[in-house]
């Protein structure tokens, strides 16, 4: 019992945290790069030569991208598609900056999953308050949740991090959700990197690398939409 007490007013001060943790991870990030981004002068004039900030061997600037993969799932509100991109940019090969995108997204995805799965329900409705988007993929049901889990990350609707904390809070399969993230971040890791690899951020068609990406964004906020409406439908019916 007195276990239970114990978990119990951990979790309750660990929902608190939540509110205000990674808002303050995401600020320290931010303001890191801008903070770079100053010193060295960098603007969309010279951006394509970013890469020449990153020294060392590959192996080296490799494992230090999936670092901050890691340390980014922390702070639950920056979004991976800034690393796919920045590695596209940086990496000589095509297919290093793919796997590395693909090892840290793997990584990433455990943290925030289990530490939903600790908090529970009440990590969800705290943050209810700030995502409307949670609401939508709040009453949805096992037997679709593979497709919900690859539409919320695949369709960017909300930030990767705090999406896999809210489906571990939910208590979704371990399995389901993982393999489903993976390919979601997978097709995600291709779009973005490419567009750092062969695009210029000078270019304005570079961006048409990313017009899938907004495409699927767009269908998943009508899908989750719709089901949305149909769940409350199916309430009040019953």
């Amino acid at each position: 019992m007195e276990t239970n007490d114990k978990n119990s007013k951990l979790r309750d001060i660990s929902v608190k945290a939540l509110q205000i943790v990674p808002l303050i991870l995401t600020v320290l990030i931010v303001v890191l790069c801008l903070v770079f981004i100053v010193k060295n002068d960098i603007s969309l004039k010279n951006i394509d030569n970013l890469a020449s900030y990153f020294t060392g061997s590959t192996l080296v600037v490799a494992i230090m991208f999936i670092i901050i993969h890691v340390v980014k799932s922390a702070a639950l509100f920056v979004s991976p598609v800034i690393l796919y991109v920045l590695a596209g940019m940086v990496f000589d090969n095509l297919w290093v900056a793919l796997l590395v995108g693909l090892i840290g997204s793997f990584l990433s995805l455990i943290m925030p999953y289990y530490l939903g799965r600790f908090l529970g329900m009440d990590a969800v409705n705290a943050l209810k308050k700030r995502f409307k988007a949670i609401e939508k993929i709040d009453g949805f049901t096992g037997n679709n949740a593979f497709w919900v889990v690859f539409i919320c990350k695949v369709g960017a609707i909300m930030p990767s991090d705090l999406n896999s904390l809210v489906f571990g809070a939910m208590n979704l399969p371990f399995g389901k959700y993982f393999l489903s993230s993976n390919i979601s971040l997978l097709i995600l890791d291709i779009l973005w990197t490419l567009l750092g690899y062969y695009g210029s951020l000078t270019d304005p068609l570079s961006y048409l690398f990313i017009l899938p990406a907004i495409v699927m964004a767009v269908i998943g906020t009508v899908y989750l939409g719709h089901n949305a409406k149909k769940n409350a439908v199916k309430c009040d019916a019953e």
